[in-house]
């Protein structure tokens, strides 16, 4: 079986959040026609627990702790003209050691960066691979960068600049390059027209059984009132920042009075204080989200910065949940907004939208939302885009190769 090595900027188990979810179920896939030997790093100490299930799939495993405190002041010290702080942060020696460990002594046929800080273990390595820009990051800082204010839009506006640059050059260097959503390279290209041919859009999908409508949960909340879910990792700044302004802003519109529950780890201080409202509740982590959504009555993803695709979007939709997202958790997924689910701009249009669903007003949406899945989003489906590529793209460098070849015979 061939051998393939995988970077990845996290430890990828379990899938629990958005870049998780991909980059396991990337490793899985390729698994059925490679050797994976997976290199990460883990800033999560409980990491350590799942290592068994990520060495059941992959060859060999190395995983390198890193301490987010530690890895921003290197980044900082290590600041250079053009230099992302982003490629610094996630630089680690003992990691690249390893890579080249593997390179020496591993018969590695293709190498996979996922997402684009790792690029920098591959540029120059001389074999075949692949970076996965999942989504393109230069975007979300340049967002951030508008939503703060001095000193930090500074550094966010720089951080977009140069991560724009090293996403164009990591491109440029890779045999091809991967993205969430044709609404992503359609960015991506307006942004690096250089890189036109070279990006390609292999989308995510969703886990069909896992997430699906005839699972019977324990209802986890108490009293009558309908609740609006919102899910995700709250110590992650757009979704931190969607359930303040949702609480604030869309909640109190919202006709019948529902309560909003926000479901997900880390909560920063600013989500746990909405808590203190009335009809808002914040769970922190929990074992499963399921239960949450499936006896929800509303699932929303009122993000007002997004990129890529929204997993929790694909998994509410897939539990055959009513959806109301913003234009911006909206991009990128293939849905007819008014039958699969209704995508709302603003506080006063999201609230419209979930007093709608709550009058009875789209009764055929949860088995709407349920087809969209099915038919565009099983993870096999959407990740035999990426086998297509592999195979043309390497049978290309193969031909050119051995034409070169060829020619140095001849000469």
């Amino acid at each position: 079986m061939r051998e393939l090595l995988f970077l990845a900027h996290r430890f990828p188990y379990p899938p629990d959040k958005g870049e998780k979810i991909r980059s396991w179920n990337l490793i899985r896939h390729l698994a059925q026609s490679w050797r994976v030997h997976l290199g990460c790093l883990s800033d999560n100490p409980d990491d350590i627990r799942h290592m068994d299930a990520v060495r059941a799939v992959c060859g060999e495993v190395a995983s390198f702790s890193i301490i987010p405190r530690t890895q921003k002041l290197r980044a900082l010290v290590r600041l250079r003209p053009g230099r992302p702080l982003m490629v610094d942060y996630y630089g680690h020696a003992g990691l690249a050691d390893w890579v080249r460990h593997m390179l020496a002594e591993r018969p590695i046929s293709l190498g996979v960066a996922y997402s684009t800080p790792m690029a920098e273990y591959l540029m120059g390595c001389g074999l075949p691979w692949v970076l996965d820009m999942v989504d393109v990051d230069s975007e979300k800082f340049a967002a951030y960068a508008g939503e703060v204010g001095w000193p930090m839009r500074a550094v966010w506006a720089r951080e977009a600049r140069t991560l724009l640059a090293y996403e164009t050059r990591a491109t440029m260097a890779a045999d091809f390059a991967l993205l969430v959503s044709e609404a992503e390279c359609r960015r991506f290209a307006a942004l690096a027209p250089g890189t036109s041919g070279r990006v390609f859009a292999v989308q995510n999908g969703v886990d069909l059984d896992y997430f699906h409508p005839r699972h019977a949960f324990a209802n986890p909340y108490s009293g009558v009132a309908p609740r609006v879910v919102f899910t995700g990792h709250m110590d992650y700044p757009p979704n931190a920042e969607a359930a303040v302004w949702f609480a604030e802003q869309v909640l109190p519109l919202v006709a019948p009075a529902v309560e909003f529950v926000v479901v997900g780890a880390n909560p920063t201080p600013a989500v746990q204080s909405l808590a203190a409202l009335p009809r808002v509740q914040v769970t922190g982590r929990v074992a499963d989200v399921r239960p949450y959504v499936a006896h929800a009555a509303v699932a929303v993803a009122p993000l007002r910065i997004a990129r890529g695709i929204q997993n929790k979007v694909l998994e509410a939709m897939a539990m055959a949940r009513p959806v109301v997202a913003s234009p911006q958790a909206f991009e990128g997924v293939v849905a007819l907004p008014g039958r699969d689910l209704l995508v709302a701009d603003g506080a006063a249009a999201m609230a419209a939208a979930i007093g709608a669903v709550l009058r009875g007003e789209h009764l055929a949406m949860p088995a709407a939302a349920r087809s969209a899945m099915e038919r565009g989003y099983a993870w096999a489906a959407t990740l035999g885009r990426l086998d297509d590529l592999l195979d043309s793209r390497l049978k290309l460098r193969d031909k050119v190769a051995k034409a070169a070849r060829a020619k140095e015979s001849a000469a």
